[in-house]
């Protein structure tokens, strides 16, 4: 047991975790007691106390989690001035099921570990989105309370943006971009482990917020101020969760832009860079700029609620609306930063499934970066009923309504690539389509909600809930559930069920417009959102979408036991089952630990499809020189059998 609790692992981190404890109660009690606070050992468990720390725990035991865990061993070891140790690559590379659950530097691991553990929070997100329609199947209370049914809506909304739909794009790249740009890893590949271990430790925070005094946080995702440091303590679980999150989000978004700039293969320009790769550094330019927004506003929260630095209190000179200018300075771009990775995704899918090349490659490049520069001109269109400056409205609307142009671009560019198409329908191709007409109709109420009357007649309804649930669900988790069907022979070595596929697509699409569909009209009628009861009118309705939903829940489970089960029983996978090009085509399934035998060289676009011949990258054989190349697809068939 010593040895265990001396050698990096969960052994030690529970250690380190109950250490860390322990420092941080000694840290309040020191700091209390240099200013005369009362104390624990006084006679009572002052709740003050109790309060601080708990609120230094939450940011300080984590920190003394990774220690322990191992995240950190290298960097203590430099920074102590040890002697240079030769790498063993011993923990790089999955070779039993146990290298998922440590501290792992292949950024394959990772992007597997980032993509499952996001879907474990989207599996609590989900219960707690059902709880949230038992509730509202019927008019009056049900089983919780309104303060209670306000946690269940937030922590689900948290878990899904913060724990699902960010991180899990970054857990699918983080496994496929280095193949397609033929580098051996990810630029900073300790980082890369360190950035996906803060991901677990926040999804942990906010979902523990349920068994904090006062119950969990309950003021929406958006956590606004005041409201949001006048609450019960559950709330600084989300306000602190989200920074670990941040902080997770802005390592992985450093790692990728390193990565793609210096670590490219020969020959591979940025014009010969796929579209998932061009979406990803686009992605994270606006997860480095913008991310830091989001934790600024947290901290603010955190300061107020904490040490009472009344940032939001009027009477002492603070100023309310602030909040919400910081807040969506960030989230608007975030709204991008869920999308951008599902366009790559989807530009993958619809080449390789049409046979086609994609229409408009560099307008698909440049509408991205139009994204990217747009998406900082149009926060304030969620701040219409705000009470904020009437001039700043106009300006706002134009900018939104602009922000569509670059959207339709890549919508058209996607429908030129099918016209005339060879097409595959399979799993990844139908969910790519449901993904075309679901993500159109969200983005056709996106361009409503730009108008200003629009948005102040339908703000805080369910047309709302609607819109975003279309955007984000009908466009980011299609793209999802296409990039893992796609993806999962190369990640796993097996092939998944192509019946449950598609019996898990069209349960999902009907069940999907069934629910949110509706929400349409009855937030027009004036049904409220983030209400728990609503008026007998919509009784009906609601029942509807209640159990419409539940059915889509119960598509999940289909998606889950697929998995599942191909992981564990499917048929093998070939190197390149779908015909790819593409540089992560053209190696074993699943690659190997170092992905490539030998270094590719890229001679062509990656989208080449029906040009004879045409070829993206080639390897150079062993021993010869580079005068006489080898395709890539040969080099493919000699490293699966090696």
């Amino acid at each position: 047991m010593a040895a265990k609790l001396r050698a990096p692992g969960w052994y030690r981190s529970g250690l380190f975790l109950l250490i860390g404890v322990l420092v941080c109660a000694a840290l309040v009690t020191a700091v209390r007691a240099a200013y005369g606070l009362s104390q624990p050992f006084e006679g009572s468990w002052d709740a003050k106390w109790q309060n601080a720390v708990l609120v230094v725990s939450l940011i300080g035991a984590p920190l003394f989690f990774l220690v322990g865990l191992g995240a950190f061993d290298y960097w203590f070891y430099w920074a102590a001035g040890g002697p240079t140790r030769p790498e063993d690559h011993s923990s790089h590379g999955a070779r039993s099921w146990r290298d998922y659950f440590r501290v792992n530097t292949d950024h394959k691991v990772i992007g597997i570990q980032y993509v499952v553990t996001s879907f474990f929070f989207m599996l609590v997100g989900g219960l707690l989105a059902m709880l949230v329609r038992a509730e509202l199947a019927a008019p009056g209370s049900q089983f919780v309370d309104p303060n209670a049914y306000n946690g269940l809506f937030s922590v689900h909304a948290s878990l899904m943006i913060f724990l699902f739909i960010i991180p899990v794009f970054a857990g699918l790249a983080n496994f496929v971009l280095p193949l397609m740009i033929g580098a051996p890893d990810m630029a900073f590949p300790r980082l890369n482990a360190l950035s996906f271990w803060l991901l677990p430790i926040a999804g942990t925070m906010m979902t523990a917020s349920f068994f904090a005094p006062g119950g969990s946080f309950s003021t929406g995702w958006t956590a606004y101020a005041p409201l949001s440091t006048e609450v019960p303590i559950g709330q600084l679980f989300f306000t602190i969760g989200v920074q670990f999150a941040g902080a997770s989000s802005i390592a992985t978004a450093l790692n990728f832009l390193v990565t793609i700039i210096t670590m490219r293969a020969p020959g591979m320009s940025f014009w010969r860079m796929p579209l998932l790769v061009w979406a990803n550094f686009s992605t994270s330019l606006l997860v480095v700029i913008a991310t830091p927004f989001v934790a600024a506003s947290q901290f603010f929260v955190l300061l107020d609620y904490a040490l009472g630095f009344n940032f939001f209190t009027w009477e002492r000179g603070g100023d309310v609306l602030m909040y919400q200018h910081v807040f969506w300075f960030y989230s608007h771009p975030a709204v991008y930063i869920m999308m951008l990775p599902g366009f790559g995704i989807i530009s993958e899918i619809i080449s390789v499934k049409a046979r086609k090349p994609i229409f408009g490659y560099r307008m698909m490049a440049f509408s991205l970066l139009a994204i990217v520069l747009l998406g900082f001109t149009v926060w304030a269109h969620h701040m219409f009923v705000s009470g904020m400056q009437e001039w700043i409205r106009i300006p706002m609307m134009v900018t939104t309504a602009i922000i569509a142009v670059p959207t339709g671009i890549k919508i058209f560019s996607w429908l030129a690539t099918l016209w005339r198409g060879v097409l595959h329908l399979d799993t990844p191709m139908l969910f790519a389509l449901g993904f075309l007409t679901m993500f159109t109709l969200g983005g056709i109420s996106g361009v409503m909600l730009a108008m200003i009357p629009v948005t102040i007649h339908v703000s805080d309804t369910y047309f709302i809930v609607a819109h975003i649930h279309y955007v984000l669900y009908g466009g980011s988790l299609f793209t999802i559930y296409a990039g893992v069907y796609y993806w999962f022979p190369k990640m796993t070595g097996r092939m998944y069920d192509e019946t449950l596929g598609r019996l898990h697509f069209w349960l999902t699409f009907v069940s999907f417009n069934a629910t949110f569909a509706p929400m349409h009209l009855i937030g027009v009628e004036g049904m409220p959102r983030r209400v728990a009861d609503y008026p007998e009118q919509f009784a009906g309705w609601n029942l509807f979408i209640s159990l419409s939903s539940f059915i889509l829940g119960l598509s999940t489970l289909i998606f889950v036991y697929n998995i599942v089960r191909s992981w564990r029983a499917g048929a093998r996978a070939e190197a390149n089952p779908w015909r790819g090009l593409t540089l992560e085509w053209q190696v074993s399934s699943p690659p190997p630990i170092f992905n490539f035998d030998r270094v590719p060289t890229v001679v062509g676009g990656p989208y080449e499809y029906g040009v004879p011949g045409a070829v993206h990258g080639i390897f150079q054989p062993a021993g010869q020189e580079a005068k006489t190349p080898q395709p890539a697809a040969v080099a493919a068939g000699e490293s699966s059998r090696e």
